[in-house]
């Protein structure tokens, strides 16, 4: 450190303010880069995520009364089918295209069915398992749901209940 101050003051006045002055830029220039630009960028990007979540809001809230005016009209409950429980997970299985995924079906109970799938499709699952609830009030008792070898594919077992059998 005694090297640099020697240095520095066997200079001529001119060249100290010259080296002063590049000292200082040098700071001011890294405060900015590594201080303030990161700040900027942050407060700009949360700027722009909550201009984002407010345009969300604001499309929420405007189809807000259409859904309300759509649940009013929804019937309250849906009347389960004659068919069997049996009968029904396996014509649903096939309408949403996992029926050679169907492997076994079991009662379970007097209102239940336990179901086992191998090497299902999991979006057609979903799908399959959301229209049977809409449509037929069937619910998920417990669920089971593994990864298959293949990405996207299942093995999953179901415990499938209904209202009045």
């Amino acid at each position: 450190m005694q090297k640099l101050k020697d240095w520095f003051f066997s200079l001529k006045p001119r060249e100290r303010a010259i080296v002063i002055g590049g000292g200082i830029l040098v700071l001011i220039v890294g405060v900015y880069l590594f201080g303030l630009a990161p700040f900027y960028s942050a407060v700009s990007a949360r700027g722009e995520r909550v201009a984002s979540k407010q345009g969300d809001l604001a499309w929420m809230r405007s189809i807000g009364p259409e859904l309300m005016a759509l649940n009013a009209n929804a019937p309250s409950a849906v009347a389960p089918s004659n068919e069997s429980l049996v009968v029904l997970i396996d014509r649903a299985s096939r309408e949403c295209g996992l029926g050679s995924s169907l492997t076994g079906q079991t009662p379970s109970g007097e209102n239940g069915i336990r179901v086992r799938l191998e090497q299902a499709e999991f979006d057609k699952l979903v799908v399959c398992l959301g229209s049977l609830q809409q449509a037929h009030s069937v619910s998920i008792e417990s669920a089971t749901i593994d990864r298959s070898g293949k990405p996207g594919f299942v093995n999953a077992s179901l415990v499938l209940t209904r209202p009045g059998g």
